[in-house]
């Protein structure tokens, strides 16, 4: 056995160890997660492991130490990119299906004038990541040129994290933990924040949303989880702001990548028909951070924001309103590779569709989330771009028996059927 087959042994048998010594609910050291980050990386321990030490996060949970360690090892582990000055970036937990908010705040942060990298995610418990979305309208895997590219020509991009190599560890854990849905705090916690240390991000805003069909359920749980956001932001020197917010349903009315990637387009074109709430959640996200890259820029900047836009907030509205965020998406689009000349209504979801109808008279009292998704998986999405569900009606809206609810979308005929045949089982709205 060469001395090069010796050594990798014994890498793959301490990281090994330090698994089994977390499975028993033991703190392990820097060097023990490094070991796990760093054979994970190199593929070689192989699914069963990855997902044992993935279920050993899930059940045993991290200490605030190891955290910090974990991101540290999954940065280190992975190739890393760097930019001078303010670097802005934003990212929502998930788990609320049918919110792209990222297609909207990224180029309104970027016509503002500051550079804002987005390293996005694929779905994990979701019908569509920022990932798969931008895909619909740009390729997403990019090579680290590529992105250095096109930030410093547009200020901004929207790209999968794992197309070149950045927290490569992550990304192999995410693909064991999507067959389970499973994914724990602490895990989601050092995925995003790896992925912004990585990316260079040092003012960062987190969307955090929480309620009984989503990810995080409950406020204290939201709250912790703002705490360890703000822990490991002190430790890696980034200004951050956690929103915590109650939520049930999708800000929208589009799930999956294709309707997801509509709506956000008609958010940016400013349509007549575009989501009211999911504008509002954008608008709330994108001045929020440029608050705190405002704080850190020059006082010129600070007084004519001030004197002409009020606030942050409404410097954000100004540049959605006005379609400067709009003409920068389109800059991105095209530097990523993208058709430029994209308009909203171009974006046509599956061949394939069934219209879910109201039961009786009444109001919607509520949307449940998990049954969205868990429907929309079943149509095909993410995998298939023009599968998923539109919201015909949301929370609070009148229907009549008969009206149409909700239309599923798929890109086969069984597909369909099997979401069709679901939809008893796994009901979308209640009315009463």
């Amino acid at each position: 056995m060469t001395n090069q087959k010796v050594h990798s042994h014994e890498e793959i048998l301490q990281a090994t160890n330090a698994i089994r010594k977390k499975l028993v609910g033991k703190s392990l050291t820097y060097r023990e997660i490094y070991s796990i980050m760093d054979q994970i990386a190199k593929k070689r321990l192989g699914d069963v492991l990855t997902t044992y030490f993935a279920a050993s996060a899930y059940s045993k949970g991290f200490s605030n130490q190891e955290l910090y360690y974990l991101t540290k090892a999954m940065v280190e582990t992975g190739k890393q990119i760097h930019f001078d000055g303010i670097v802005a970036d934003k990212h929502s937990i998930g788990g609320v299906p049918g919110t792209r908010t990222t297609l909207v705040v990224i180029p309104i942060v970027a016509a503002a004038g500051f550079r804002i990298p987005k390293s996005s995610s694929r779905a994990i418990t979701t019908p569509s990541g920022s990932a798969d979305s931008m895909e619909v309208l740009a390729p997403v895997n990019l090579s680290k040129e590529k992105i250095i590219k096109v930030v410093k020509k547009t200020n901004g991009c929207i790209v999968w994290g794992g197309s070149f190599g950045i927290a490569p560890a992550d990304d192999i854990i995410i693909k064991v933990e999507q067959p389970l849905l499973l994914e724990s705090y602490d895990k989601i916690l050092v995925s995003i924040m790896a992925k912004k240390v990585a990316f260079g991000s040092n003012h960062v805003v987190i969307d955090l949303p929480y309620g009984t069909t989503v990810k995080v359920h409950r406020l204290d749980d939201a709250k912790l989880l703002k705490e360890k956001f703000e822990y490991l932001a002190k430790k890696f020197n980034i200004e951050i702001r956690v929103l915590i917010h109650k939520t049930n349903e999708p800000a929208g009315r589009g799930v999956g990548p294709i309707l997801e990637a509509r709506e956000a387009l008609r958010v940016l074109q400013q349509k007549q028909n575009r989501p009211a709430d999911l504008e509002i959640r954008c608008i709330n996200l994108a001045g929020n951070l440029l608050d705190i890259c405002l704080k850190d820029s020059p006082k010129k900047l600070q007084s004519f924001i001030k004197k002409n836009y009020g606030n942050s907030f409404g410097w954000a509205t100004k540049i959605l309103h006005e379609g400067l965020a709009f003409k920068k998406m389109q800059e991105i689009i095209l530097e990523q590779g993208g058709n430029s000349n994209i308009d909203s209504e171009d974006l046509r979801p599956g061949r394939y569709s069934f219209e879910v109808k109201a039961s009786k008279t009444g109001n919607i009292k509520s949307l449940d989330s998990k049954n969205i998704t868990l429907i929309s998986k079943i149509l095909g999405a993410p995998s298939k771009k023009g599968a998923g569900i539109f919201l015909n009606k949301k929370t609070g809206e009148a229907v009549k028996k008969d009206d149409t609810i909700a239309t599923l979308y798929s890109e086969n005929k069984n597909s369909l059927e099997q979401g069709k045949n679901s939809i008893s089982n796994f009901s979308l709205a209640k009315i009463i």
